[in-house]
């Protein structure tokens, strides 16, 4: 499992203890997040140790927020060749209804939940998003103090204002990759500078924001992976996130190698060491690419979790984002990682 192609520093090999150090006082050099990434055994478990230092700075109570996610909708304008929801796809396309969908909050706020997270294949149609923003009016009613986030991909600045003024508290918009033509080549009905300005949008909306990265898809080196990790830095974002390539059966990268966890994770942790105050989750996908992927991800300096407990049986098979037997983590899976990373259940939402 590794990625395509792989281009070595071509600077002299710092030492371990040199690298921890210049990431320790909030380097940013090329060339040091570069040899991170190539970090493995006991040198990357100093990464993680510095991550998590970082993590303890910017989080002292060692609290991991929990996210309930509610997946809304399949549908999708979309023709990224990574996932396997892309318009040709053959799925069957379904919108919840919004009676079942207060059903399904009002549950999760009853087993505690305070945040909740909306996803949806990206659909920009008016008819869809004033839907969702109904939603969001319905769920602030119950609680105004539930946060709200939303993942819905790419949409107009006035649609982004609606959202936000129905109550909508964040909204993750990833750019996958920070280089132009990997980005079209892997989403060929997009353009990064459309992303690029959307990710502003939200900023300007008044959205607290979160972006990030996939590793493993064809054609991606090292410097690539480098340039996406100072990316993060450059916008006033709340959240990031790093997630790993998994070949889905109905995407057309279907025969393609899954990204490398390590390198994944070091992604991570060089994310939370340069990002301290920004929220990161340890995706599900972690635990699909590795055993105990998702515990890693918190050693890695992750501190939020996602518990699929909010979308119901019958569609969760009809939201294959990466595989139809993707991993769901429930919550005591959670509580076991959380707990072993010797971290807390938060009760609220940590931003």
């Amino acid at each position: 499992m590794s990625m395509a192609k792989t281009i070595h520093p071509t600077s002299e090999k710092i030492s371990i203890s040199s690298l921890i150090e210049s990431l320790r006082s909030g380097s940013n050099d090329a060339d040091v997040i570069h040899q991170a990434l190539l970090c493995r055994n006991e040198d990357q478990e100093q990464l993680f140790s510095l991550a998590r230092e970082k993590r303890s700075e910017a989080f002292p109570k060692e609290e991991v927020e929990v996210r309930s996610v509610i997946e809304l909708s399949n549908v999708c304008q979309q023709s990224c060749n990574y996932c396997s929801m892309a318009k040709e796809s053959d799925l069957k396309r379904y919108v919840i209804r919004q009676d079942a969908l207060s059903e399904l909050v009002g549950f999760l706020y009853s087993k505690g939940r305070r945040v909740i997270l909306l996803q949806s294949g990206e659909n920009s149609s008016d008819r869809f998003i004033e839907y969702t923003a109904t939603c969001i009016r319905g769920i602030k009613q119950l609680d105004n103090n539930i946060e709200t986030i939303l993942c819905m991909g790419n949409l107009s600045p006035a649609q982004y204002r609606l959202l936000k003024s129905a109550g909508a508290d964040r909204y993750i918009l990833k750019f996958e990759s920070s280089n132009p033509s990997l980005y079209s080549e892997w989403k060929p009905s997009d353009t990064l500078t459309d992303r690029m300005v959307c990710l502003q949008d939200l900023v300007d909306a008044g959205f607290k924001v979160g972006s990030g990265s996939m590793i493993g898809l064809p054609g991606q080196t090292l410097d690539d992976i480098v340039e996406d990790i100072l990316t993060i830095g450059k916008y006033n974002l709340s959240m990031m996130s790093c997630t790993v390539f998994i070949p889905g059966e109905k995407c057309n990268y279907h025969d393609h190698p899954m990204g490398d966890l390590e390198t994944t994770l070091n992604t991570m942790a060089l994310m939370r060491i340069l990002n301290p105050h920004c929220l990161m989750p340890t995706t599900s996908c972690l635990e699909k690419a590795g055993a105990n992927g998702q515990f890693r991800g918190l050693m890695a300096g992750a501190n939020t979790v996602t518990i699929h407990d909010g979308t119901p049986e019958k569609f969760r098979e009809l939201f294959p984002i990466y595989s139809s037997s993707r991993c769901t983590p429930d919550m005591s899976h959670m509580e076991n990682a959380v707990l072993r990373a010797n971290l807390k259940l938060g009760k609220a939402p940590l931003i």
